[in-house]
């Protein structure tokens, strides 16, 4: 019993300090992000859009004997590069299924019910405001929360955000992104579906259940049939993408070993190794402890299951590099042609009003209903102003609105109106989102819940 009780202590302090690592993490992507996103736009508007486009628009081609799959630089970071970071996410969603904030209904309640309003609200504004107009198709634009923007702008506040309002945004953007990835793979596939590639990519799937079932530790394993299903789905017509997500949720999150045995046999070596070190040998020779650490490295990579390997070499990856690229890509917007004409059309005002009204209503509505039910409550450290000033905060939709503007609309212009309409909601979420956190977290007003 004591070893239980100290085991489940250690995995909450494991789950707090990759928590902790990951929001320092994407609070410095955030940064990474609003500089791309500045970069785009000063690009797009100093050098010509046939110059930009045509940078964009290099073929670039992946050829095996008589296979052939060719594709431009923009949708290789759009479906190739995006699917690595749907593959992250989908980690991480079901790591806080097994370990962290979405392990219980109970313990999840609020951020469901909170992302469930945050999504479905927006789309309802943009739907309304752009009823029987041809765009819309558009309504999953504002849905989005992009938690890099988010946490990097909570940041900036330093340490008188409490934890909890972190970890709220962290969940609820966890389980809006579920969301997000299930109405990207409905309603915005990429081109009409082909079942026979979607036969095949069922038979890669039921493979990669069975390695799951087996708790196949090596990890190249998974990475070969990811791929494959990866270009099976590219080619059904949903998005690729969601092939990430979907290898994500079969790789193992079981160790191989028990964590007694772990314990013991680690012991025993790290025991064994001492006996045999004189203490002065700078550089080690000894083949006996060269095969400790050999065992030892067998171990700790038995103890340590493939979702945490992945998702500590890749997280890296995903926010240093993947991220700002696409940013960079995607983020361009000529404001040459614009007018308030266009600022003030359907489409602006259905995303500036969804993300920025509608985002903060549709949480802070949801989460009430759910507190008043008795099916969630607020955390003992959280009030009714802190948690509107997160829904606010949550407003801001970059990546995955973007991502689903540019598949929801075909016309370039709507496009590029889409995207401005993002930045100038996303920008004013942010600002609004922060001064409002800000006020309510001094330590001097306090607040009745």
């Amino acid at each position: 019993m004591a070893f239980g009780y100290r085991h489940r202590l250690g995995i909450r302090k494991e789950v707090g300090n990759l928590f902790s690592v990951l929001t320092h993490s994407n609070s410095i992507g955030g940064v990474i992000l609003i500089i791309c996103t500045i970069g785009a736009l000063v690009t797009a508007n100093l050098f010509s859009d046939s110059l930009i486009s045509q940078i964009w628009s290099t073929q670039i081609a992946l050829k095996i004997g008589t296979f052939v799959l060719d594709m431009d630089i923009q949708t290789f970071i759009n479906d190739v590069l995006m699917a690595i970071f749907f593959f992250v996410v989908g980690l991480e969603i079901k790591r806080e299924m097994l370990v962290g904030e979405l392990t219980s209904f109970k313990q999840a309640a609020l951020p469901i019910f909170a992302a469930i309003g945050g999504m479905i609200v927006p789309a309802l504004f943009f739907y309304i405001i752009n009823y029987g107009t041809p765009n819309q198709h558009g309504w999953g634009i504002p849905m989005a929360t992009d938690i890099a923007f988010t946490l990097g702008a909570i940041s900036l506040l330093g340490k008188r955000v409490p934890i909890s309002i972190k970890i709220f945004l962290t969940a609820l953007a966890i389980v809006d992104d579920i969301g997000s990835i299930i109405v990207l793979a409905i309603f915005y596939p990429s081109h009409p579906l082909e079942t026979t590639y979607l036969y095949y990519a069922i038979v890669v799937i039921a493979i990669l259940i069975i390695l799951n079932r087996l708790n196949v530790n090596r990890s190249s394993l998974f990475i070969i049939p990811g791929i494959i299903l990866w270009y099976f789905i590219y080619e059904s017509g949903i998005h690729a993408t969601i092939a990430g997500v979907i290898l994500a949720m079969t790789i193992p999150a079981k160790t191989q070993i028990n964590e007694v045995r772990f314990f013991t046999r680690s012991t025993y070596y790290l025991s064994k190794f001492k006996k045999l070190s004189n203490d002065q040998v700078n550089i080690l020779a000894n083949t006996q402890q060269l095969d400790i650490i050999h065992n030892l490295h067998s171990y700790i990579r038995k103890i340590n299951p493939p979702i945490n390997r992945f998702e500590h070499r890749i997280h890296p990856w995903i926010t240093f590099s993947i991220m700002p690229l696409f940013a960079f890509a995607n983020a361009r917007v000529d404001l040459s042609g614009f007018s308030l004409d266009t600022l003030f059309g359907n489409v602006s005002v259905g995303i500036f009003v969804g993300l920025f009204l509608g985002k903060p209503i549709g949480i802070f509505t949801a989460s009430m209903i759910a507190c008043r039910l008795g099916i969630a409550k607020l955390p003992h450290d959280t009030t009714k102003p802190q948690l509107l000033s997160a829904g606010i905060l949550a407003g801001i939709g970059f990546t995955m609105s973007i991502f689903i503007d540019g598949l929801a609309f075909k016309d370039p212009l709507i496009i590029n109106e889409g995207k401005a309409a993002i930045l100038i909601a996303s920008t004013v979420a942010a600002t609004i989102g922060l001064i409002a956190l800000h006020y309510t977290t001094d330590k001097k007003i306090r607040f009745i819940n």
